[in-house]
């Protein structure tokens, strides 16, 4: 059985106005590869470490299924209207 894949990102928005062009295109890219999302800008509490920006938590099937998502053409579009609205740290990490 394969294990899950998430896509975690660290957020830190430097343009909303723009960065709410990314969220319309992220959002039809996650729905066209069936990703669920778990967490997506909710608030949050630092316990230890730095500040966080806006947190997003995306649920795939597999680590690959996470991967063709980052990778395809309309997640593309999106990472593309994002250029210059945030910084990102974005990662893909395997389930247990």
């Amino acid at each position: 059985m394969s294990k899950k894949g998430y896509i975690l990102a660290d957020v830190q928005v430097t343009n909303p106005e723009q960065y709410a062009e990314y969220r319309k295109w992220s959002t039809l890219a996650m729905q066209a590869h069936g990703a669920k999302p778990l967490i997506r800008g909710g608030a949050t509490q630092r316990l230890e470490g730095r500040e966080p920006g806006r947190m997003v938590l995306l649920e795939f099937p597999s680590t690959a299924a996470a991967q063709a998502f980052y990778d395809s053409p309309q997640y593309r579009r999106a990472r593309n209207a994002r250029e210059g609205a945030a910084i990102m740290n974005m990662m893909i990490v395997e389930g247990v």
